[in-house]
């Protein structure tokens, strides 16, 4: 038994049993590939896969319990080169944040810049994705830290943390007619196209929440990723926008007015989340604390040090 087999092994069931893919991300060989995996079989005296003629078409009992063990032999692994990177250089190294365009455009500017002025050495990557993505991007071990507001506090594998909560709000092109609307409602915003954002990003389901629960069905014209697209047509006259209230700037958006409305729409959080027994150096909790500074160093290290959510 060895790592490569291991790595195989876990890397096989990210790609969904493709073993050209396994080999692509390996750089190794089809062939290789699935030499491992059968020297591995014949070690233990199990099949871990279920197979129809070459292809695989997923795990067997026993190989459903090994990969779990397989996924905590490699991250221990990665969690002994951390520690020894840890004391042999505690203010260098690379810091992986994963978050969604929402969160480091408007969310994220201020602690990113107290981050790289207290940890000038540390080499900061921001990778951007939907929820899904970022929660992957941890579970796989490729991020250190994810930010998000949906998916996060639904994977077991991930402790999560609230750093803010925040409501939508709806903006509109200067001189708009729901500017001089006393209390709107979700029936007066619904006589307008709306535009928003995609499904599964930014708070979506509880904006479609609030319509379903009203018995409304909006005219949504168009959704976007990110709140600059939405406001980028919503200044073009395409329709009423409803974004992130912490989306608009007084200064940029000039052309545009904020109408917040806390009464329309339930409050979403932002999560801060980690993979579960992981070991992080000294500038990620660092970063953490800034992030969440209510939720405490001890609270953190608890949480890191339990398995797929188990206490």
């Amino acid at each position: 038994m060895n790592f490569q087999q291991l790595r195989i092994i876990r890397e096989t069931v990210r790609q969904d049993f493709n073993l050209t893919e396994v080999a692509n991300a390996l750089y190794t060989s089809q062939p290789g590939v699935s030499k491992h995996i059968k020297d591995l079989e014949d070690e233990l005296g199990i099949e871990i896969f279920i197979r129809r003629g070459k292809r695989l078409l997923g795990l067997t009992e026993p190989g459903k319990e090994l990969v779990e063990v397989v996924e905590r032999i490699l991250l221990d692994t990665q969690n002994l080169r951390r520690i020894a990177d840890q004391f042999a250089s505690r203010e260098t190294g690379h810091f992986v944040v994963a978050t969604t365009h929402t969160q480091a455009r408007y969310a994220l500017p201020k602690i990113i810049q107290w981050f790289k002025a207290d940890y000038p050495k540390v080499h900061l990557s921001l990778l951007q994705g939907s929820p899904r993505e970022i929660a992957d991007l941890l579970a796989s071990g490729q991020a250190d830290v994810g930010i998000a507001t949906e998916s996060l506090d639904k994977v077991p594998e991930l402790a999560s943390f609230p750093f803010y909560s925040w409501h939508h709000a709806i903006i509109v092109p200067n001189g708009h007619p729901l500017l001089n609307v006393g209390e709107i409602t979700l029936e007066t915003l619904s006589e307008y196209p709306i535009i928003t954002y995609h499904e599964g990003f930014t708070g979506r389901s509880h904006v479609d929440q609030a319509f379903a629960d009203a018995g409304i069905v909006p005219d949504i014209v168009l959704s976007a990723i990110d709140a600059d697209v939405i406001k980028t047509y919503v200044g073009l006259g395409l329709g009423v926008g409803v974004v992130a209230s912490v989306a608009y700037d007084v200064e940029q958006d000039r052309s545009l007015e904020l109408i917040p409305v806390p009464h329309l729409f339930p409050a979403n959080t932002t999560r801060l989340a980690v993979r579960r027994g992981t070991y992080l150096r000294s500038y990620a909790h660092a970063f953490i604390e800034k992030v969440c500074p209510d939720v405490g160093e001890d609270l953190i290290k608890a949480a890191l040090k339990t398995q797929n959510g188990a206490e």
